[in-house]
């Protein structure tokens, strides 16, 4: 099994950054995919920023494109920076961890808010 940990979330005006990290420790050799998926209360999960082990390719959401940027090291950890932020990006963070089985794991989240 995989564990993820996220850090690095807080408060920010509009037009700040926060740089998100996220540290995943157990069976990391079984990770296929690893991203950024945001959530705020009433709505569903959604993709911020998603990579593919093997490839290294990043995909990003719209809201994402320009101004936040996903990064891995060699190991074990997830980085989101987030530059220009807006008061719409105040959600909580997850960082995700899938499977070649299509399964993922959560970490518990770290709350973002951007004041306006």
């Amino acid at each position: 099994q995989v564990q993820l940990v996220e850090s690095g979330g807080g408060l920010v005006q509009a037009g700040g950054s926060l740089r998100l990290s996220c540290e995943a420790s157990g069976n990391i050799f079984s990770i296929s995919a690893m991203g950024w998926y945001c959530q705020v209360p009433g709505k569903q999960r959604e993709l911020v920023a998603r990579t593919l082990r093997l490839s290294g390719k990043i995909n990003y959401a719209d809201s994402a494109k320009g101004r936040f940027t996903a990064s891995r090291n060699n190991n074990n950890m997830l980085f989101l920076q987030m530059d220009s932020l807006k008061p719409e990006d105040t959600a909580v963070y997850y960082c995700g961890a899938s499977d070649n089985g299509g399964s993922w794991t959560w970490g518990q989240g770290t709350q973002v808010t951007v004041s306006s």
